[in-house]
């Protein structure tokens, strides 16, 4: 595979949505990606082996010092080639010279290794409410 890196890149939702249901093990839906990250994200990057999406990142961010990654997922063909590590890397990269000082993420367990051993996270105190709330 020959991989490329595209900050905020175009993309077709049909090909965001299937790579997420295939990477979350659910079925697609008609979820509007476009809109969501162009109304709220500071970016996203494309991972594309040719014309085909491999990997995708969301890149949140609170408008200020504050970005978050989201939605990160790669191909299953993709994954153990470093594709997820890049595509953090580059997110990190873009909320940096965006002036951001911070880059957060929240995951499944069995991801720790990921986050904090290959793209450098470190664990932090954080709280969550489920919502909605009682």
């Amino acid at each position: 595979m020959t991989i490329t890196y595209t900050w905020r890149g175009e993309f077709d939702n049909t090909e965001v949505e299937r790579l997420h249901a295939d990477g979350f093990d659910r079925e697609p839906s008609d979820h509007d990606w476009w809109a969501q990250v162009t109304g709220h994200s500071l970016g996203w990057v494309n991972a594309r082996d040719g014309a085909r999406l491999v990997g995708w990142i969301n890149v949140a961010w609170d408008g200020s010092g504050h970005a978050f990654v989201l939605d990160t997922v790669v191909a299953v063909d993709a994954r153990r080639l470093g594709v997820g590590t890049e595509l953090v890397a580059e997110a990190a990269r873009q909320a940096d010279a965006a002036g951001c000082e911070w880059l957060h993420v929240d995951f499944e367990d069995h991801l720790r290794d990921f986050y904090f051993k290959a793209c450098g996270f470190r664990p932090t105190a954080a709280g969550l409410i489920p919502l909605p709330t009682p």
